[in-house]
């Protein structure tokens, strides 16, 4: 369950990404640079998720990085199709 919600809150902070990046741009000009800049700040969110899960609840390291790059990968390919959809 807490995979589910960390995944949601990935997609969340990618639609505040999206929404600033829209009212502070002109036109589709910055969203590129907003969609990678969401990706750099997700895979860190991403990895202190995997901190917390190693430092705190007791997981291996062995045990937390498929839930790392399930966690980060589902967010940052929903960008990486937005980008290369407004790249186009």
């Amino acid at each position: 369950m807490h995979v589910l919600l960390v995944i949601g809150g990935g997609v969340l902070l990618l639609g505040v990404f999206l929404l600033f990046g829209r009212l502070w741009s002109v036109g589709n000009s910055l969203m590129p640079a907003v969609l990678l800049a969401f990706i750099a700040t997700w895979l860190l969110v991403a990895v202190a998720n995997m901190w917390v899960g190693v430092s705190r609840a007791g997981y291996a390291v062995r045990e937390e990085l498929p839930i790392l790059l399930l966690v980060f990968a589902v967010p940052a390919l929903l960008a990486g199709l937005l980008y290369w959809r407004l790249a186009r």
